[in-house]
């Protein structure tokens, strides 16, 4: 038996949600989407059991908003172990180490299967270091006394329901992407940001207008008074930088080239359409999730080697926050206070922050362009795999030989440069969004990703709402 068949062997009793055999009316999506919807915010809300009262550190930190969950809850992992997952898969097979056709039914469905049991490998990975390494979740001596057991034991049980958690996310994201509107993914990052947007704007930047506004706030011309403005009461700039970043999103998606093809048996006429952002946003959760990986691997290092971890490796203040070495330089810059020396936000230096800043905007655009390029290579999106799809439909290009391969160098003008600018500007988006800031405790790859995930179920559902009008079934099951 080859390695190819053990593993299949393997992956193929692993459970998955299985495809609906026929169309999904729009009403039955909405209706799937509502109840997994409602079913991950009760999810965040279960604490842990056994969990002590302090409920220690987010290992996520200022990651949590993109990679959903709620901290102390069963979902404490949120979706980090679906795209760590992918990231593994994405590295293996954008550069051939895994050798795939991914247009090939057989290989897709081994793809699936290795993404589903590389989830369940990564929900130990993810959970176990959390759970008994460093102080992330620390157990609760009471629990442990008042039932007889150990330390290890109530430990075992937290790692028990957390690991449940991050499965059980993971098939709530299946039931999502094949029976509801959009992925799950998408939908839990953006119930998580919209948690942030909505509770920062009605706790903090309304209440800070009002408390200027009825002259709580005494206004001078000052520096702090100017702080205060800008980023603290009066929220000016966290405010433009939404309207702007949520305007910018917009147009990008609505940005596209547009091939004309046409069916070759009916004679009717469309467009392909070939967006900016091509490759979506995931690439960005992917980059961002290496970040985050990185930086849980450097806080698990330091709580392993406390006072001895060498300095030029990582300095750790007390409450988990780095302030120099390696790791700092990998740390992604979240918030204006994380670089604006001159307003006596940090007290970093000015050469330290810019070499941050570079690496931060080299880890995205970088890593934004190469994933997006991975990603449309394994999701069937590159030249060759539309192409064929298109000559599979009886689609050709006006004015070009009816032919898959001739099709594929018309489409290979395009598709691969906008993949690549595409991704780079989301990379660049996100890091400039972070810098200046957003409304309430979102970051701004968060928002990022919330506003442009949402456009995509916006478009998704409108082309299924025009779907249904054509074809007169609006509201049938």
């Amino acid at each position: 038996m080859t390695i190819r068949n053990t593993a299949q062997s393997i992956v193929d009793v692993i459970p998955t949600v299985r495809q609906p055999k026929k169309h999904v009316s729009f009403s039955q999506k909405i209706k799937w989407t509502v109840a997994i919807l409602g079913l991950y915010f009760v999810m965040t809300n279960i604490p842990i059991f056994g969990l002590a009262t302090n409920g220690g550190a987010d290992a996520f930190g200022q990651f949590r908003s993109i990679l959903a969950g709620g901290q102390g809850s069963i979902l404490q992992l949120g979706i980090m172990p679906i795209v760590t997952a992918s990231i593994v898969l994405q590295i293996l097979t954008g550069t051939n180490v895994l050798k795939l056709d991914m247009n090939d039914p057989r290989d897709q469905n081994f793809f699936q299967g290795l993404r589903r049991a590389l989830i369940y490998i990564m929900v130990f990975v993810n959970g176990f270091p959390i759970i008994f390494a460093g102080d992330f979740l620390p157990a609760s001596t009471q629990v442990a006394s008042s039932f007889g057991v150990s330390i290890t034991a109530i430990q075992a049980i937290m790692f028990i329901q957390i690991a449940f958690g991050g499965i059980f996310l993971y098939y709530l994201d299946e039931v999502v992407t094949k029976w509801g509107v959009g992925s799950g993914l998408g939908l839990f990052i953006i119930a998580g940001v919209s948690q942030r947007f909505v509770g920062g704007l009605f706790s903090q930047v309304i209440p800070g207008w009002i408390s200027i506004a009825s002259g709580q706030e005494a206004i001078s011309f000052s520096r702090d008074t100017l702080n205060m403005l800008l980023l603290g009461n009066g929220y000016i700039i966290p405010v433009i930088t939404t309207v702007i970043i949520f305007s910018v999103i917009v147009y990008a998606e609505s940005t596209r080239v547009e091939i004309p093809v046409s069916n070759t048996r009916v004679g009717n006429k469309g467009n392909y359409k070939i967006k900016l952002i091509y490759a979506s946003v995931l690439p960005i959760i992917l980059v961002r999730a290496v970040q985050a990986n990185v930086q849980f691997l450097g806080q698990g290092i330091s709580g392993y080697l406390g006072s001895n971890m060498p300095a030029w490796l990582g300095q750790y203040s007390a409450d988990g926050q780095v302030f120099g070495g390696l790791f700092y330089y990998l740390t992604p810059i979240f918030t204006p206070e994380d670089w604006m020396w001159w307003l006596g936000f940090t007290s970093a230096e000015p050469l330290q922050i810019a070499l941050r800043i570079l690496v931060d905007l080299g880890f995205m655009v970088v890593g934004g362009a190469l994933f997006a390029v991975f990603w449309v290579k394994t999701t069937n999106r590159d030249a060759e795999a539309v192409a064929q799809q298109l000559h599979a439909s009886n689609m050709a290009i006006p004015g070009f030989r009816r032919d898959s391969n001739q099709m594929s160098k018309v489409l290979d003008r395009y598709i691969p440069y906008v993949t690549i600018v595409g991704g780079a500007l989301i990379g660049l988006l996100a890091v400039t969004t972070n810098m200046m800031g957003t409304i309430g405790a979102v970051n701004g790859t968060g928002l990022l990703l919330a506003v442009s995930i949402t456009y995509q179920i916006y478009e998704e559902i409108a082309e299924e709402i025009a779907t249904s009008a054509l074809s007169g079934k609006i509201g049938l099951d």
